[in-house]
């Protein structure tokens, strides 16, 4: 599916300008990425980087260490931003220049020379693979670019949680926050739906720009994503050449157990 086909792709370019806006706040991940970032080594790939949210972070914390960090995401919206962030970066850390690369393109199938000592797939990203066989793909595709030693991290949701709770398909403001390029107020509502037979949440994000003349301007983006449950998440590692190192039911490396919000995956290839 090409970039101008894939829905979740054009939600991205879609929503780019509020992105880092609405997602100041989230950073309760990074610290468990420095930690595995500083005990694998580098290179590291980001898959699904956007415009740099996590791969900056570790660039800079660990700039001392020369780690190389390189983002992979189809976004050309998302990842024009991460660059502008790299750039400005840069002027009062030079060192960062070569360290951190941007790469466009499909996390399916894109083509890179390095193999990596870990693999991120952050917050959600794993469930933008919205059917299993795109989700075999990719693991297979992530075990063709990681080190023998290296280590793949998926962060997803507690998919049993998640489908438990209500589906009434209502109206939730999320957040508010001011996107600074216009200092305009956007309120972010959502609306979603699980398909509990093919394990996908199908959800609207609603963003209400309040512009300079009081009108509210609305920019609406619909977004699949697929859920994984733990048993299932086993058979696709296995399936794929991995095996699961240890799963946390946090970022604070507490264990994944019933009633866990997340289920953060951390797998190595399978012994021979």
């Amino acid at each position: 599916m090409s970039p101008n086909t894939n829905p979740n792709v054009k939600f991205y370019d879609t929503i780019a300008r509020f992105y880092d806006a609405e997602n100041a706040q989230m950073n309760d991940d990074l610290a468990l990425y420095v930690e595995l970032a500083e005990d694998t080594g580098g290179p590291v790939l980001d898959v699904g980087c956007g415009t740099g949210r996590v791969m900056l972070h570790l660039a800079e914390e660990l700039i001392d260490e020369s780690l190389r960090v390189v983002g992979v995401d189809n976004s050309e919206a998302m990842l024009a931003r991460g660059w502008r962030r790299l750039d400005a970066l840069i002027e009062t850390m030079p060192d960062l220049k070569g360290l951190v690369t941007f790469v466009q393109g499909d996390a399916l199938k894109v083509a890179l020379e390095e193999r990596f000592k870990l693999i991120i797939v952050p917050y959600n990203g794993f469930m933008h693979f919205k059917t299993q066989p795109d989700q075999l793909t990719a693991l297979r595709h992530f075990h063709s670019l990681l080190a023998d030693d290296g280590l793949l991290v998926l962060d997803l949701p507690n998919a049993g949680e998640a489908f438990a709770t209500a589906d009434d398909a209502s109206l939730t403001l999320e957040r508010m926050f001011t996107e600074p390029e216009s200092g305009h107020l956007v309120m972010q509502q959502s609306m979603s739906t699980i398909d509990r037979v093919a394990q996908q949440l199908h959800v609207t994000w609603i963003y209400d720009e309040i512009m300079d003349d009081s009108a509210v301007h609305r920019t609406l983006a619909p977004l699949v994503l697929r859920y994984v449950f733990p048993g299932e998440m086993d058979l696709l590692l296995a399936a794929t050449g991995f095996e699961a190192v240890t799963t946390y039911g946090d970022y604070f490396q507490e264990p994944f157990e019933d009633g866990c919000e997340r289920m953060i995956v951390v797998a190595g290839k399978a012994s021979a």
